[in-house]
């Protein structure tokens, strides 16, 4: 897939905000600061596109992006992170909650996992949320270059085991400061919206 054009859209905190249109939605879901603007950024290949914080549990907003004028990147907020007020939690749970249940446009959804560490249980039980409603996800595999690549397959394996990871999913190392893997997660990207279009057509 070859970026030729990306643009911030609109934010939105509730259904009636979210833009009008009949292109397919990409979502890209995962726990606070596991890197899901930085990868945004990547795929872009844009420094500024999605705003990056330092600070976990930023993202309070549902983000659209427009690539290419013919698919949306929909950056969801960062869920898991501790510091945050319950009742704050509760708003986030529902906002991702009736964009991944009622988006008509959501055609595949990326869920980023910190390559580092056994899946979280929030992680487990958005995958298992995730596998009700989406027939295909991709499990992109964050942070990769804070490991050695020799260990790679080790960490793989348990978060394939402990997500209980389909035969359909796709599981992707990815690396965002040094675009490892960012290749392969774009095409995979690509060949869900040529199934769709397939589809359509």
């Amino acid at each position: 897939m070859i970026i030729k054009s990306a643009a911030y859209v609109v934010t939105a905190v509730y259904e009636e905000q979210y833009p009008a249109h009949d292109l397919p939605e990409i979502a890209m879901v995962g726990r606070s600061n596991v890197g899901k603007s930085s990868l945004i950024n990547r795929i872009a290949n844009r420094k500024h596109l999605a705003r990056i914080s330092g600070k976990p549990g930023k993202t309070r907003t549902i983000n659209f992006y427009l690539f290419n004028e013919s698919f949306y990147l929909v950056d969801l907020p960062g869920y898991g992170y501790a510091q945050v007020p319950l009742d704050q939690k509760k708003q986030w749970a529902a906002m991702i909650n009736t964009y991944l249940s009622r988006r008509t446009n959501l055609l595949t959804t990326v869920m980023l996992v910190d390559m580092r560490h056994k899946p979280s249980a929030e992680d487990l039980q958005m995958y298992e949320w995730l596998k009700k409603t989406q027939a295909y996800i991709i499990v992109a595999c964050t942070k990769a270059d804070k490991i050695s690549r020799g260990r790679w397959p080790q960490h793989m394996k348990i978060i394939k085991e402990a997500l209980e990871l389909r035969a359909t999913d796709i599981m992707v190392p990815t690396s965002s400061l040094h675009q490892e893997g960012v290749s392969r997660l774009m095409e995979e990207m690509e060949k869900m919206l040529s199934i769709q279009k397939n589809l359509m057509s």
